[in-house]
């Protein structure tokens, strides 16, 4: 019979949960899946590439901090869809460093930004510091065999130019409503904003 002790140690346990393990083809399904979940949420490109009556000078630079930070809140997606264009079209002039490229670059994506579940090979779970230590390794050689290191780097900087002249120009009036500024202004309330 357990005693008073044990029957009250064991009462007040937290509730351990373990993941179950799933195969390393279910793990990269799911990360396609959260990928292109992930790209249904850009914005429509018209409204990203909006006319002259969405694009002027900012203000003020304080203005301008704030146009940048609400149009990379908003256009996040799209953001991310240019820098990774500029860093394609930077490597259009080699195809082999392009296509290990986009393999690599795919691999990060599925590997290690949309999964879910733990990766498990051949009956055993690999940790997240191993998978990110193989596709560090995996890019420094991709990088060194193909010599394509300071043509992406160049690629990356000019999208992410691009993108900051965009945030900059773009003005974020009348994209979206702003909880707290819905808040500040009496649009919505507090108790709403919770639900």
């Amino acid at each position: 019979m357990p005693s008073a002790t044990t029957t009250a140690a064991t009462a007040t346990a937290p509730a351990t949960y373990t993941t179950i393990p799933i195969s390393g083809g279910d793990v990269v399904n799911r990360s396609i899946h959260n990928l292109f979940t992930f790209l249904s949420r850009s914005r429509p490109w018209p409204e990203f590439l909006a006319g002259a009556s969405a694009v002027d000078l900012p203000a003020s630079f304080s203005d301008a901090a704030i146009r940048i930070r609400r149009n990379f809140k908003y256009f996040s997606v799209n953001y991310a869809i240019v820098i990774s264009a500029c860093s394609a079209a930077s490597l259009i002039g080699s195809p082999f460093s392009l296509i290990f490229a986009g393999l690599v670059f795919a691999m990060w994506l599925i590997l290690l930004f949309f999964r879910e579940d733990p990766m498990v090979v051949l009956g055993h779970q690999i940790s997240d510091l191993a998978v990110i230590s193989g596709l560090v390794i995996v890019s420094a050689i991709a990088a060194w065999f193909t010599g394509i290191l300071n043509t992406l780097l160049i690629g990356v900087a000019v999208g992410f130019l691009v993108t900051v002249i965009h945030g900059l120009l773009r003005n974020p009036e009348g994209l979206f409503v702003d909880e707290d500024d819905a808040v500040s202004t009496g649009l919505i309330s507090n108790a709403e904003r919770r639900t």
